[in-house]
């Protein structure tokens, strides 16, 4: 509970500093957000490509692991 009462606080805060009547700094939040974007965009792009690979991985492990099931099951099968 307290939790989301600070929550709360926080964004009418933010709304009230971007606001002109406010504190005005609308402007410079927009500035930050221009530099920040670019770099976020650039670690989420990062970080999808890490992700694909893993997969990648854990699909070319999962196929090996079924071939071996099913190559061990043959060799029972032959004896």
């Amino acid at each position: 509970m307290i939790t989301i009462i600070f929550g709360l606080a926080c964004i009418a805060f933010v709304a009230f500093a971007c606001l002109p009547f406010g504190l005005g700094w609308g402007n410079e939040v927009l500035f930050v957000l221009k530099g920040a974007v670019p770099i976020l965009a650039g670690f989420v792009g990062l970080l999808a490509i890490l992700i694909g690979i893993a997969d990648i991985r854990d699909r070319n492990e999962a196929l090996r692991e079924e071939q071996e099931s099913l190559n061990s099951e043959k060799q029972e099968n032959k004896s």
